[in-house]
Formats: structure tokens, sequence, C-alpha cells
């Protein structure tokens, strides 16, 4: 049986997150550009998962690449598209968890990314 793929959903950049992900190693940024690419497509990709305490639709993609770890964190919670709230390299040594320097900045842009939807996505969808 044929798997539908949805329409391509654009990728929205959130604040300096595009800048940032620039500066990731190429090899990063390819995996991560295929996954983002699934996302926009309506399928999951194979290392996202959620970030802890913001509920469903907001994942986390993470990669390991010579010794550093690298995290690019998005939201598919809009239907019409998918926002890249922050793109990072972990800097702690100690532990998985997320710098809370980091979660505040990702719910900081979850809002921002919450007004850009409603206002540049209202007249499409009171039709």
């Amino acid at each position: 049986m044929a798997k539908t793929v949805r329409p391509e959903r654009p990728l929205l950049w959130v604040a300096s997150s595009k800048r940032d992900y620039r500066e990731f190693p190429s090899r990063v940024q390819d995996g991560f550009g295929f996954e983002l690419y699934l996302a926009q497509t309506g399928q999951h990709p194979p290392s996202a998962k959620p970030l802890r305490g913001f509920g469903s639709g907001t994942l986390e993609l993470v990669e390991d690449f010579d010794g550093d770890t690298y995290r690019t964190v998005y939201t598919v919670r809009f239907g019409e598209a998918i926002y890249v709230l922050h793109a990072f390299k972990k800097k702690s040594k100690r532990g998985i968890k997320t710098p809370q320097s980091d979660i505040d900045l990702i719910r900081r842009r979850l809002r921002d990314a919450e007004q850009d939807h409603a206002q540049r996505f209202k007249k499409e969808s009171k039709r």
C-alpha cells in the first residue's frame, strides 16, 4: 500500500535559528536538513524526539559529531508550516539535559512562532 505524503509545508526559521544552523558542520546540516524535510512532508524523522516540558508537537533533533552534540528544535503544532525554533551546539559535557537558558529561549521563540502563525495565516484559515 502506497503511503500518502502530504504537500510540503514551508520551513520558517525563528530569530537567529537559521544563522546558528548554518554554523553547524556540513554533515550535521545535511542530516538535519533531510530530517526537517521529512517533517515538512508529514513524516516522522528517525531521530526526532519530543522536547520535554513542551507538550506534543515540539520536537528535537540530536546529532553527535566530532565530539560535540548539535541540536535543532522545531514545532509541527501549526498545520500550515514547520517552525525551527532553535539550533545550537550543546556546551555542557555533563548529562543530556538541555540547559535552562536554552529552554527559556525555546519558550520565547515558540510564543513568537504562535504570533507569526496567527498573523501570516489568518486570512487563509478564515475561509
